[in-house]
């Protein structure tokens, strides 16, 4: 099963700005239109279709009006008078490293409502115009991996991110020694890189304790690795 990513942390650009003050930012849905190609001599007397032109539908943006907001709200107002098309982003959290790009053309904004007792709120829809790109940056990740007091299988290769490592039952710790762009964390601790870990210690004898290693990297999702080390039955 793949991870959940929480939501929260979302952003949405317009023209290349942040937009400030959103609590709700919608996404891109595809509508394929049909095109009846049915004739005469269907099977059955059933109906065939296919794939027509495909809509990117509309994103919707709501939250509360920032004043102060030059490059972005009022942006938006601004351009949505001018009935300007211009580049957004829909950017999702760091840790997933994937965001939306497309052309816009805002086709609603409003600021406003005032209630007595909430905020002034401020909401836009933006009419996706051409084809959106999704994109998913990752870290590159380990660059090499060696491990002491015990025996690396395979030896680290590139584009492998699970690895076992044996290890004698008079072994009781090891240390892991990565080397990556970014930062780096072995069981949760940063090591630096090329640089090995403080001792890690195995569990008893026959036992296989697992050693997880993240290699995060601005704005991209991160690259995750597990060694197994199995520590012999003592004789």
């Amino acid at each position: 099963m793949g991870k959940k990513t929480h939501a929260f942390g979302t952003k949405f650009n317009w023209d290349g700005k942040q937009v400030a003050s959103l609590n709700n930012i919608g996404g891109i849905e595809y509508n394929v239109d049909t095109v009846d190609v049915t004739t005469h001599d269907s099977e059955g007397a059933i109906k065939e279709f296919i794939g027509g032109l495909i809509d990117a539908g509309n994103v919707s943006i709501a939250g509360f009006f920032d004043h102060e907001d030059t490059d972005g709200q009022l942006a938006m107002v601004a351009d949505c008078a001018a009935r300007a098309i211009k580049p957004a982003t829909i950017i999702f959290p760091v840790s997933t490293g994937a965001q939306w790009s497309f052309n816009g053309l805002i086709t609603n904004i409003k600021v406003g409502d005032t209630p007595t007792d909430d905020g002034i709120p401020f909401s836009a829809t933006v009419k996706v115009s051409g084809k959106p790109t999704l994109t998913v940056a990752t870290a590159v990740g380990l660059t090499n991996l060696a491990i002491t007091g015990a025996t690396l299988v395979p030896a680290y290769t590139a584009g492998v991110k699970d690895y076992v490592a044996t290890a004698t039952a008079e072994t009781a710790t090891v240390t892991v020694t990565p080397t990556a762009a970014g930062t780096i964390k072995v069981n949760g601790n940063v090591v630096a890189t090329g640089e090995a870990s403080g001792n890690i210690t195995l569990g008893d004898a026959g036992t296989i304790t697992v050693i997880t290693i993240e290699v995060a990297e601005e704005n991209k999702a991160t690259k995750k690795y597990t060694i197994s080390v199995a520590r012999a039955t003592a004789e």
